[in-house]
C-alpha cells in the first residue's frame, strides 16, 4: 500500500480540475507515493469529459460524479470510502502545487518533532495567490498574521481546508468532518475534536499550493457569510468554555453586517438559528489540557 491518497472536490471547475491533476502527474516520486487521486464531480453542469478521461500511468485517478451537489463537508466525506492511503490529501480545485518535492517534503513533515509528545495529526499547507504569489492572508493558519507569516513552521490550532494533509488513523479515530456544515468553519470543529484526543496540528511552508483567487477575494454572498457566522458559534458552543459562545456570536455578528452592508434580514434569521443552538446542539467541552494547548499555541478563542 502506498502512504498517499489524494482528494479533489470539483465543482464547475472543468479546465482547473483538468491542470490539477497535470500538475499531480508531475510532482516527483507521485508514481511511488501515491496510492489513489479520487476526484469526485460535484453535480457539476459542465462538461468534464476532459477529467474523467484523463490518463497517466504516475497517477491513479478514480473518477466519480455525485448525484447531488454534497458541499465541501459531504463531499470530502463520501470521497474518502474511495481513499486507500495512509495520509489524505485536501486541495481545493482552483489550485496547483508549486513546488516538484511537496509529496517528498510532506512525509518528512509528518515525521518531524511533535508538540509535547502530541503526535502529529494533520499538516498545513502554505498557500499563495496563483499569479502573484503574494502570500493568501486567510490561507495562513493563525489569526496572528504578520507575527507568523514568516515562519516555516509552527504548531497551530486550525488548518486550511483546502491545503492540507491528514493522517487516515486519525480520522478513523475522531470521526468524519461535520456533514451538517455545508459551507464554512468544519476545519474548526474537527481540530477541536483531533486536539481533544492529544493530537497536534502543524503549518509547514516547504509544502506550496497556488491558489486561483484574487488577492481581492471573492465577497461571500450573504448566505455563505451566514452559515460562517452559526458555524464558528455552533463549534464555540460544542467544545469552548460558554463565554467565547456568546463573544463569538455577538462578534460575527456585527462582522456579518459590515460584510453584507447591513443585511437586516439575514441577520436576524442568523440570530433565530443561533437562540436555538443550545437547543439542538450538545456540548462536548475540550479537556483542561487541550485549552493549555490552544494558549500555547496563541489561539484566537474569543470569535
Amino acid at each position: 500500500m502506498k502512504p498517499l491518497s489524494f482528494i479533489i472536490i470539483t465543482y464547475n471547475r472543468p479546465k482547473d480540475a483538468l491542470e490539477l491533476l497535470q500538475n499531480l502527474s508531475k510532482l516527483d516520486s507521485a508514481k511511488e507515493l501515491l496510492e489513489d487521486v479520487i476526484v469526485v464531480n460535484n453535480a457539476s453542469t459542465d462538461d468534464y469529459a476532459s477529467v474523467k478521461n484523463f490518463q497517466d500511468p504516475n497517477l491513479p485517478v478514480i473518477y466519480i460524479d455525485a448525484e447531488e451537489n454534497l458541499g465541501v463537508t459531504r463531499g470530502r466525506n463520501f470521497a474518502l470510502q474511495y481513499a486507500k492511503g495512509e495520509i489524505v490529501i485536501f486541495l481545493d480545485d482552483d489550485a496547483v502545487l508549486q513546488n516538484a518535492d511537496a509529496l517528498v517534503n510532506l512525509l518528512k513533515a509528518f515525521e518531524k518533532p511533535n508538540f509535547e509528545n502530541r503526535s502529529i495529526a494533520i499538516v498545513s499547507f502554505k498557500i499563495l495567490y496563483y499569479d502573484s504569489l503574494q502570500m493568501q492572508k486567510n490561507g495562513l493558519p493563525h489569526k496572528q498574521f504578520e507575527q507568523y507569516k514568516d515562519k516555516c513552521g509552527f504548531f497551530t490550532y486550525f488548518f486550511a481546508g483546502g491545503a492540507h494533509a491528514i493522517k487516515r488513523i486519525v480520522l478513523d479515530e475522531v470521526g468524519q468532518l461535520p456533514a451538517e456544515f455545508f459551507y464554512g468553519m468544519e476545519e474548526y470543529d474537527l481540530s477541536y475534536r483531533i486536539l481533544d484526543k492529544g493530537y497536534c496540528i502543524k503549518y509547514d511552508s516547504s509544502i506550496v499550493m497556488l491558489h486561483k483567487e484574487s488577492p481581492l477575494g471573492r465577497k461571500p454572498r450573504s448566505e455563505k457569510q451566514r452559515m460562517m457566522w452559526v458555524n464558528k458559534t455552533k463549534v464555540a458552543y460544542r467544545y469552548l468554555p460558554k463565554i467565547y459562545f456568546f463573544s463569538t456570536a455577538i462578534m460575527w455578528s456585527i462582522e456579518y453586517l459590515l460584510k453584507t452592508g447591513f443585511d437586516l434580514k439575514g441577520w436576524m434569521k442568523g440570530w433565530k438559528q443561533i437562540l436555538d443552538i443550545p437547543k439542538q446542539e450538545q456540548r462536548t467541552r475540550i479537556k483542561e489540557s487541550t485549552l493549555n494547548y490552544l494558549r500555547k499555541v496563541e489561539a484566537r478563542l474569543w470569535y
